[in-house]
């Protein structure tokens, strides 16, 4: 059987859906998986053994479907659940199961504070896509797949150490400076600074407001997402915000204290471990806010201008 995986963005989705391609490839010996995702998401997908084959979308839409069509799918696997992949699905006209993406239970929860949410990480609910396959959870996590010639020797880093993940797609996932100075004064560890190029800015602002006694090496921009990989991979703990180096860092396998500002571990995007694993993981959120969630992704800023999901936030 030919499977084609749909999932196109973003990194921690991306990364959530490797048990799901991990099942397909090994539920029998001759199944051929291909997965199609956005150009600048490659490297998520190119290292794993569970796939055949990337197939990657660029600017030219069309040329991608008819590149899909060439190759007689049997079967499409859609974790994504859009207009896009619809359309897709509609043009290559093979059987394919879609994921639920409980749109209207999250829309119940920002807007109105019902709680209508599955109590099921959305891994396991991507998982459940493979209901009709027979298919079940093997309880083996996430995978994430480092290629063996990658370097970080260069940057000199501690023997020990814990790394803190900056950033965020959107600010209202991310602690205020003032926040995060306390959030890593807590640690008694040297701390590792990872993130892009816009969090360099950021980066040395913490580097340089943080306690003298406080080593901090900031890598911002210095590295690419494997070389941020193989740093999570060395470290003691890993400190993140709701983001996609969070979801990496679970599928390495690594200690994870996460911050949720006006998002909720309930909506299923915690850190995934393997089934019955003791990794230490603690979640730092404000409670009981009325006005949290405000948002099942996140703003530029705060709608109600206080801020208080980040803002009240403790660290003991």
């Amino acid at each position: 059987m030919k499977i084609l995986v749909l999932r196109f963005s973003s990194i921690g989705d991306i990364v959530l859906c490797s048990p799901v391609v991990r099942l397909l490839k090994t539920a029998q010996a001759d199944t051929i998986v291909h997965f199609a995702t956005k150009a600048n998401y490659a490297a998520l997908l190119n290292n794993s053994p569970y796939i055949d084959a990337v197939k990657l979308l660029d600017n030219n839409e069309a040329a991608f479907i008819q590149s899909l069509k060439a190759e007689n799918y049997d079967l499409i696997i859609d974790l994504h659940h859009n207009l896009r992949t619809l359309k897709i699905k509609w043009a290559l006209g093979v059987k394919a199961y879609s994921f639920n993406k409980i749109n209207w239970a999250k829309w119940l929860m920002v807007n109105f504070k019902i709680n209508r949410l599955p109590q099921q990480h959305i891994v396991d609910r991507y998982i459940a896509t493979l209901k009709p396959l027979g298919i079940v959870n093997d309880g083996k996590g996430l995978d994430f797949f480092i290629p063996e010639q990658t370097d970080i020797s260069q940057l000199h880093l501690p023997n020990q150490y814990t790394v803190y993940a900056l950033g965020g797609q959107h600010a209202t996932k991310q602690l205020p400076l003032n926040k995060q100075i306390e959030w890593l004064n807590k640690h008694p560890e040297p701390i590792v600074l990872i993130g892009g190029k816009e969090d360099l800015a950021a980066a040395e602002a913490l580097r340089n407001t943080c306690s003298t006694s406080k080593t901090i090496v900031n890598v911002c921009g210095q590295v690419n997402l494997m070389q941020s990989a193989k740093i999570i991979a060395m470290a003691d703990l890993v400190l993140s915000h709701d983001t996609g180096m969070m979801h990496i860092a679970a599928a390495l396998k690594k200690p994870i204290h996460s911050v949720w500002g006006n998002t909720i571990p309930a909506f299923g995007m915690t850190p995934y471990y393997p089934e019955g694993s003791e990794i230490h993981q603690k979640q730092f959120e404000v409670a009981n806010l009325a006005c949290r969630p405000c948002s099942k992704i996140g703003f530029a800023a705060c709608p109600k201008k206080h801020f208080n999901c980040m803002n009240m936030q403790t660290f003991e």
